[in-house]
């Protein structure tokens, strides 16, 4: 039978010495491999394990309740913030009003290429939407995802060198396993109707696409904010206000360099 995982998160009550040993002790007795553990958070461990069966993680739960030195908060199987967590130490931040938006700032942009790298490597339709101010790493963050997931990237629109507006694709580019990548701003204010069309073809495939600038995108199309599986929002430090006067006022003073492709 196949080893399943699961994840193990629990609260220190009382810190003393040899409290990690126990609990590893305890899962060697229940046969019950750890696979990593990391703290999660101040007081907080994470570990992945893996059990021959659900029975052994009932029994481990039973016994752990019953120790006063830790609080069980998390024992389930384990979803992808939970392994990002084990792996960087830390959770990811998420949107108390709305759970499909994650929250980075910029010195957090490993895990935030990590997250979007475990999203790109998942099969079918992804819409991401990514909104910050200019220069805080939207884009190099997701070419650097794109690589992680070993996927190729596709600028639809996008500012990174020059203005760049797609209005067609060669053969090869329709590619499920591709990255399309947008700019809310420059297609809204830049493109043609050939452009669009082109977006429509893109949002048709079961593809990953990724939308810089969202709610500028969505202001100036047929989609709503309902379309996106998920929302990154990346700041500067976690108290910078996201706005989109400076943002657009940014694009227009670039828009000497244009850069169109029409092929």
């Amino acid at each position: 039978m196949e080893k399943q995982e699961w994840y193990l998160e629990y609260e220190i009550q009382k810190n003393r010495p040899g409290l990690l040993g126990d609990i590893s002790s305890l899962l060697g007795m229940l046969s019950i491999n750890i696979v990593t553990i990391n703290g999660v958070d101040e007081g907080r461990r994470g570990l992945l394990l893996l059990a021959d069966s659900e029975k052994q993680i009932i029994r481990l739960e039973s016994i752990l309740q019953t120790m006063d030195t830790i609080k069980i908060t998390k024992l389930r199987e384990p979803k992808l913030r939970d392994r990002l967590a084990v792996r960087h130490g830390r959770y990811i931040q998420r949107d108390a009003d709305d759970k499909k938006t994650f929250c980075f700032v910029r010195d957090e942009l490993g895990l935030l290429v990590d997250f979007l790298a475990e999203l790109f490597k998942q099969e079918g339709h992804k819409l991401i939407g990514i909104r910050g101010m200019p220069r805080v790493g939207k884009t190099e963050s997701l070419v650097a995802a794109s690589v992680c997931a070993n996927k190729r990237w596709l600028f639809v629109s996008s500012t990174l060198l020059k203005q760049t507006i797609r209005n067609q694709l060669i053969e090869d580019e329709y590619n499920a396993e591709n990255i399309f990548i947008l700019d809310g701003v420059v297609s809204t204010q830049r493109a043609n109707e050939r452009h669009w069309q082109l977006v429509r073809e893109i949002m048709r495939l079961p593809a990953v696409k990724v939308v810089e600038h969202p709610d500028v995108f969505v202001m100036n199309s047929e989609y709503s904010m309902d379309d996106f599986d998920y929302i990154i929002e990346l700041r500067n430090d976690p108290d910078e206000e996201i706005t989109y006067d400076l943002v657009q006022k940014n694009h227009l003073f670039n828009n000497n360099d244009f850069c169109g492709f029409d092929f």
